[in-house]
């Protein structure tokens, strides 16, 4: 797996794109989607009409605050814009290299009569066959109706090893774009211009098509009830002012409200969930939606295809377990000669082991005079006819048929080696010379390395697995019992599938499920997340909410630490942004009513030295720790499996008191700088 490589974080192209659209996204009706933001654009104009009334009116001094003031209103507003502007500008970076993958291809459509027809690769529709030969184009997203052939799919997934797409099975689907690089395939199409996969994906990278997630629309809500209350909390205060002698000029009133409302999270939300969604294009996964990518970090259970997810999808020869009065390299010797024309996995593997364990060389079987005799679903067996020998392995049942056919005895304890082998969860190939039954090959269904470890690092953030497989019950228990998975579903069905996804959910868990086969669609529809592999077949694809480029079920671990993180980011984010607020209070209040109310002067705990340079200190500040923070809402907070209580407790300590802490400071500095300068 190659993850697709991402945009420089301060990429000059990116920085200057999110610029330009930092100013064309202070149209109000942009705007009004952040009604935090918004609140504070509509004030910076409040302010700006201030400023001119003032300044026609020759009040210089009163309207130089106020030009400060407006200044940085606005700065806070396109900062804000900026963050959002710069998560949308690293996706957009990779449409445009997704852009490029389009050709004005020409498509060979297949008209009556099986002749074909060259027209552009826009005019077709679903339905219309084409067909693709070596070194094509694939000209639009469809299922292959016939042959098989090599598929280069760097243009969607930039893997440059080429996959094997035929038709049936679960491997049929292929994408626009992509290149056939041997052999030809006829190709139904099944999406209209516009439909395809490809604009699918950079709709989705630029973000064009996200929707707010439920948690993130309660976030908004509350930043929205806090603004409403700081609000009316700052219109009480002109006449509470005016009561006591005091009248509050309208920027101060303004910066006030502006530096107590969450400011920080509120410019920084929509950047921090569009920067989630843009992680996962950067492993290869497409999110069809923010919704999903929030559920991934909220999973309680993950359900896991067996084959060539656990396992490496291939039997392979373990161990060769001669029977009584058998030598052990007589065994291995026969089986490498029943499998030197095998190109199956299984057939390799045994050649290797015999090999490894007695140095035993391979041979041509022309050298030797041999015929091999191949696999047959009516046979059930395989093997090689040598020098007046007859080799054989297969299933048990048919070798001892074979034996005995040829007048041979079975030995009485090759049965109880077989059961032995079925009950560990391998598969046993006994070995036959004739009349001559020489024992069992040990073909076990490997279980991937490091596997354990992976899920013992689900299991540290909650979650639990569950493996799915078709095989019997004491396969599956063995195999679960040695990669360490947390539970399995054996002899599996889609309709069991549906089943136990669903009782999860009434259980009120959050379920994943990862899945490539047409039979996989029903499930990955019901689940909260359901990832499907780009190799996999048009209906995995299309009832899946994400889409694994790389065909890798094991990067699931990733997509849930995304989903983790996107949440982390999120309340760490919110927490220092209503926690630096304490700050600005600290800041301004007392610098507001410290003339009529000198017992205020105990709360002015940073000692600022007018009632302006603390205004200004705070908005300065306000404006400025967006920027700071950009980075982190677009990186995202470092996620760590460790249990939800210690994340708690390091976010209140970090971005708590963090962001309690760090305003008085730079508030401070800033009151310094200013005064130094002689600005307020």
């Amino acid at each position: 797996m190659s993850d697709r490589k991402a945009p420089a974080l301060w990429n000059r192209e990116i920085v200057s794109r999110a610029a330009i659209e930092s100013f064309v996204k202070l149209d109000p009706r942009l705007m009004i989607r952040n009604p935090v933001m918004f609140v504070v654009e509509v004030t910076s104009v409040l302010v700006m009409f201030t400023l001119l009334r003032d300044t026609l009116a020759h009040r210089m001094a009163l309207a130089g605050f106020e030009f400060q003031i407006a200044l940085w209103l606005w700065f806070t507003v396109l900062f804000a814009n900026f963050a959002e502007a710069m998560a949308e500008g690293r996706g957009k970076a990779q449409a445009d290299n997704l852009r490029k993958t389009r050709t004005e291809t020409q498509a060979k459509l297949i008209i009556e009569g099986g002749q074909t027809k060259l027209v552009p690769a826009a005019q077709l529709r679903r339905g219309d066959v084409v067909m693709v030969a070596a070194n094509d184009v694939i000209p639009g997203d469809g299922e292959i109706i016939e042959g098989i052939a090599a598929v280069n799919e760097a243009a969607i997934t930039g893997e440059s090893a080429p996959v094997i797409r035929e038709s049936g099975g679960d491997r049929s689907g292929v994408t626009g774009g992509t290149t056939v690089i041997s052999d030809w395939i006829k190709v139904k199409i099944t999406a209209n211009p516009g439909e395809t996969f490809l604009d699918r994906m950079i709709a989705l990278v630029e973000g064009a098509q996200r929707q707010k997630t439920p948690n993130e629309i309660a976030l908004s809500i509350l930043l929205s009830g806090l603004t409403i209350v700081f609000l009316l909390v700052v219109v009480t205060l002109y006449p509470f002012g005016l009561y006591g002698g005091t009248r509050l000029a309208l920027p101060v009133l303004v910066a006030l409200l502006v530096c107590l409302i969450p400011t920080t999270i509120g410019g920084l939300l929509s950047a921090i969930g569009i920067a989630g969604m843009d992680r996962l294009v950067q492993h290869n996964v497409l999110a069809m939606s923010g919704r999903s990518v929030e559920a991934a970090g909220d999973v309680d259970t993950l359900l896991l295809d067996k084959t060539g997810t656990i396992t490496l999808g291939n039997r392979m020869a373990a161990e060769f377990i001669p029977v009584q009065g058998v030598d052990k390299r007589e065994l291995a010797e026969a089986a490498q000669l029943a499998s030197l024309a095998d190109e199956t996995p299984e057939g390799r593997s045994i050649v290797v082991l015999a090999k490894r364990e007695y140095n035993l060389r391979g041979r041509e079987l022309g050298e030797v005079g041999a015929t091999f005799i191949p696999f047959s679903a009516q046979t059930r067996m395989s093997g090689v006819d040598i020098g007046g020998r007859r080799i054989r392995k297969g299933a048990a049942d048919q070798i001892i048929r074979f034996v005995q056919e040829n007048r041979g005895t079975p030995p009485t304890d090759l049965q109880a080696i077989v059961e032995r082998i079925a009950r560990s969860g391998g598969t046993p190939l006994v070995v036959a010379d004739e009349s001559k039954a020489l024992g069992v090959i040990y073909l076990k269904d490997m279980v991937k390395e490091g596997i354990r470890e992976r899920f013992e690092r689900l299991r540290a953030m909650g979650l639990r697995t569950v493996m799915i497989t078709g095989d019997n019950p004491l396969t599956a228990a063995a195999i679960a019992k040695e990669s360490g998975v947390d539970d399995f579903l054996a002899e599996a069905t889609p309709e069991t599938k549906l089943r136990l996804i669903r009782e999860e959910q009434n259980q009120g868990k959050l379920v994943a499920m990862i899945g490539d086969g047409t039979n996989d669609a029903p499930a990955l529809a019901q689940a909260d997340v359901g990832i499907a592999m780009n190799a996999g077949t048009q209906a995995a694809r299309e009832a899946g909410n994400m889409i694994d480029l790389d065909s890798n079920p094991t990067k699931v671990m990733e997509v849930v630490e995304i989903g983790k993180q996107l949440l982390m980011t999120r309340g760490a984010l919110t927490t220092f942004s209503i926690a630096n607020d304490v700050a600005k209070y600290f800041a301004i209040i007392p610098a507001l009513f410290i003339v009529e109310y000198p017992q205020l002067q105990r709360l002015n705990v940073m000692h600022l030295a007018t009632p302006q340079s603390a205004i200004l200190s705070a908005v300065i500040f306000n404006a400025l720790i967006i920027v700071a923070l950009i980075p982190l809402a677009l990186r995202g907070v470092r996620y760590r499996p460790v249990g939800a209580a210690a994340i708690l407790t390091r976010n209140l300590f970090i971005y708590g008191v963090g962001g309690v802490i760090i305003p008085f400071i730079f508030i401070k500095a800033i009151d310094i700088i200013i005064t130094a300068l002689h600005l307020a």
